[in-house]
């Protein structure tokens, strides 16, 4: 740690608007509730513990949003008939929640201590105190990380075929991953698209039995065995894309107007190894409604725990139960320190 450390209770007013329900801690208190992360969960827990009067930080990070500022229109998000921007939506949570008195911060954890009461929590050489945690920082998608990927991202080349099948309907579409989430893709796009076709690098997928089963079957499906994608090939969308065969040896295009990448994602909990149970791929464990491992007050909401759902509306209906149990912890007999 930095030998400027400086440990803050109180931050410096951020201007909120009126309607304010939490106030910030005074001088010399604790914050009621931390919250690490900055997406749907985070930002929906934050409205619930304000409103329950509760002092809330957020420590949102340097990139905050999650993975909704990367995502153009949202259509499947109540509320909003026409659709709204995946940027947008999270800039009104962020109001939502600021104006209730939330407290935000764009800077990264760096450390956490959850062995000390009450916690500790270093972000922009800042040292936090809170009695408090919930943790809600999501899980970054697996991407191929191939030419024209990020360029096209949101203009054909997608990761959620719940979200975006609708965009694709009567177009042709790939699927690439040999998963039960590449399976889930393929037969959700199969409602919509005129044409799926699956590439996987192997010969035989690795989903389970049944999931494998339905796709295999399904004769609106064609799987391309031992490809690779190579690359996306598009100015302003997706038009082409450049694939390998490698049984075959032979490199080649094919236009497709949509791809979805399904390989897989990575919950954000490097920071938390160790310190709260997860399972093997790296997913904070649920103990009861939203606790962790660490039941004395730390909670947790979102897509870092929530490998199956993983859409917007169900993260922040985490963050509403995160936000509860924490208020619920805090009306018992927490101590002062």
């Amino acid at each position: 740690m930095a030998n400027n450390l400086k440990v803050e209770f109180t931050p410096k007013p951020a201007g909120h608007a009126s309607a304010k329900l939490a106030g910030r801690p005074k001088e010399g208190e604790l914050w009621d509730v931390a919250i690490i992360g900055s997406g749907p969960a985070a930002l929906t827990a934050a409205i619930y513990t304000t409103r329950g009067a509760a002092s809330t930080l957020i420590i949102g990070g340097e990139i905050w949003g999650g993975q909704l500022m990367l995502t153009t229109t949202v259509d499947n998000f109540p509320g909003f008939p026409e659709g709204i921007q995946g940027p947008d939506l999270m800039n009104l949570m962020r109001k939502q929640a600021e104006r209730f008195g939330a407290e935000f911060i764009e800077k990264s954890v760096a450390a956490i201590d959850f062995d000390k009461r009450p916690f500790e929590i270093l972000a922009g050489e800042v040292k936090y105190l809170s009695k408090t945690v919930i943790i809600a920082t999501g899980a970054d998608t697996k991407w191929l990380g191939i030419p024209g990927e990020e360029k096209l991202r949101g203009r054909g080349v997608s990761s959620c075929a719940p979200c975006d099948a609708p965009f694709f309907k009567g177009k042709k579409v790939l699927v690439i991953g040999g998963g039960d989430s590449a399976m889930e893709e393929a037969l959700v796009l199969t409602k919509y698209a005129s044409k799926v076709v699956i590439a996987h690098r192997r010969n035989e997928f690795r989903a389970s039995a049944a999931m494998k089963n339905r796709v295999l079957e399904d004769k609106g499906i064609e799987v391309l065995w031992n490809t690779e994608v190579k690359e996306f090939i598009g100015d302003s969308k997706l038009e082409r894309i450049k694939f390998f065969n490698s049984k075959e040896n032979r490199e080649y295009e094919e236009d497709f107007d949509g791809a979805f990448v399904a390989i897989g994602h990575i919950p954000a909990t490097e920071k938390f190894k160790g310190k709260i149970e997860t399972d093997e791929r790296g997913y904070i464990i649920v103990k009861d409604k939203s606790k962790t491992s660490l039941e004395d007050g730390v909670f947790v909401a979102g897509d870092v725990h929530d490998n199956y759902y993983r859409q917007a509306i169900t993260a922040a209906g985490f963050g509403c139960m995160a936000g509860m149990e924490a208020l619920r912890f805090l009306d018992k007999s927490v101590p002062t320190w």
